[in-house]
């Protein structure tokens, strides 16, 4: 997802994105997992921001495909200044015409040590575990195998100055993240390849026993992504180790709800896959595969899809044993997720199983829940100066607007997208708060989705 720069212009907007106030002594030092930390404030001063916390131990050596270990302790206080590690994953093209343009101008420092995630309070919340603000955790998406969550799109300082605290995470990807075989399925009692789920929801778990050193309300958290963030959002309200844990759900582009799913592949299957690529990789033993590098397995990955070409499917979170034992669509229809509110959209050029199910899944809960479902579409349009990008109202372009950083793209955003950009930070934020677009008033012009009242809200300028 990102965008082009000019040399100049990029160097530009990464000081504007990353620059921070350096009188910070204001701000306090609070006890956290694994040690002190103190943050710095934003430009205006108005938020407080945490970069690179770790939630887990680095997940490397004995300990790559296992799930999340806990954090590993530091000495002295550790000041979050900077970003951590991406997951692994390819270098992107800043000149790709695509999403290289769109949103990967610069790319992040690619690493296995990436379990770690950044914070955005309103300032004056750190330390004050009486504010109780409400949360929202961000899912990247990238096909479960690209992105990090502190994307230049991505930040949190529009949402700390409406009151709600912004935690963004980052999982393993990839073969790192999502890796069958038959021998770490022995290792793990029965069952592996859910590595970067299980990141999410032991990143879900820090938040809710560490947030109120933020200033957030532990009891009041909120989960959304977008594409395969918004397909994680569907597993973790559907996983009994995380939906106890959310108040709310927003799912952007990650498709709704089927009826008629297909069947879910086996851990017998998934295990003959991990096989065959492995030996690929000329890998036969723990030892082996825990010993290879990234190019070395992206290059089995390369080989294997050439001749049989699972796309996402390759490596993706799937049903098992323990951590997803059923798919989102067969909980859904269960009464078997979090009962909670819940935002589906897309947007207008949106890919089309991803742009599908929604009033369906609102349907089915109008069934068995009072809980409401919203609906809504993003219409754009989408400016541009006329530079080769991706065409029309495309998937992840909205994201500009939800985090209301139009200010860190190249694409030539006015007045109107200010505006449009601010009503959706508030239907988010208010969604957040209150688990309704509109905010505190039960009435509004967004109205839930039920089949009497079958209500899309079009997000348009």
């Amino acid at each position: 997802m990102l965008r082009l720069y000019f040399a100049a212009l990029l160097s530009a907007l990464c000081m504007a994105c990353t620059t921070t106030r350096t009188d910070d002594s204001a701000m306090p030092v609070i006890s956290i997992e694994g040690g002190d930390i103190q943050g710095v404030l934003s430009q205006d001063g108005n938020t407080e921001i945490y970069r690179g916390i770790p939630y887990a131990a680095p997940p490397v050596d004995s300990l790559r495909w296992k799930a999340p270990a806990p954090v590993v302790a530091w000495e002295g206080v550790k000041v979050c200044d900077t970003f951590g590690n991406a997951a692994m994953q390819a270098a992107h093209d800043p000149n790709d015409g695509n999403y290289g343009t769109e949103f990967f101008a610069q790319d992040a420092n690619f690493s296995e040590d990436c379990l770690n995630l950044n914070i955005w309070t309103p300032r004056g919340a750190s330390g004050n575990a009486e504010k109780k603000l409400p949360v929202a955790v961000w899912v990247h998406g990238g096909a479960f195998t690209g992105g990090w969550g502190f994307e230049p799109e991505m930040d949190g300082e529009a949402w700390a100055d409406r009151g709600v605290v912004l935690v963004t995470i980052n999982y393993r990807l990839g073969p790192f993240g999502f890796l069958n075989h038959p021998l770490l399925t022995a290792e793990g009692g029965g069952h592996s390849g859910n590595y970067g789920l299980m990141d999410q929801i032991a990143a879900l778990e820090w938040v809710k026993r560490n947030i109120a050193q933020f200033g957030g309300d532990p009891d009041a958290i909120t989960v959304f992504g977008q594409s395969a963030g918004a397909m994680s959002v569907k597993n973790l309200v559907a996983s009994p180790l995380s939906r106890q844990l959310i108040k709310g759900a927003i799912v952007q582009s990650g498709g709704g709800l089927n009826l008629t799913p297909a069947p879910d592949m086996s851990q017998e299957e998934l295990d003959e896959i991990g096989l065959e690529l492995m030996n690929l990789a000329g890998c036969e033993t723990l030892d082996q595969m825990r010993a290879a590098s990234y190019e070395q397995l992206a290059a089995a990955t390369a080989e294997y899809q050439k001749h049989n070409n699972l796309g996402i499917r390759l490596y993706s979170p799937h049903t098992d044993s323990v951590v997803l034992p059923l798919s989102f669509d067969r909980a859904t229809m269960a009464g078997d997720i979090a009962d909670v509110p819940y935002m589906f959209g897309s947007v207008a050029d949106d890919f089309p199983t991803l742009d599908s199910g929604f009033d369906v899944f609102a349907t089915v809960r109008d069934s068995i829940s009072d809980r409401p479902t919203y609906i809504y579409h993003f219409s754009g349009p989408i400016p541009t100066d006329g530079r080769p990008s991706i065409p029309g109202v495309f998937h992840s372009s909205e994201l500009w607007y939800v985090f209301h950083t139009l200010k860190n793209s190249w694409r030539p955003f006015d007045e109107k997208d200010e505006e449009l950009s601010n009503r959706m930070v508030d239907y988010w934020t208010n969604f957040v708060k209150y688990g309704n677009p509109n905010g505190q008033t039960a009435e509004g012009d967004w109205k839930a989705y039920t089949p009497a009242t079958p209500y899309v809200q079009e997000l348009a300028k």
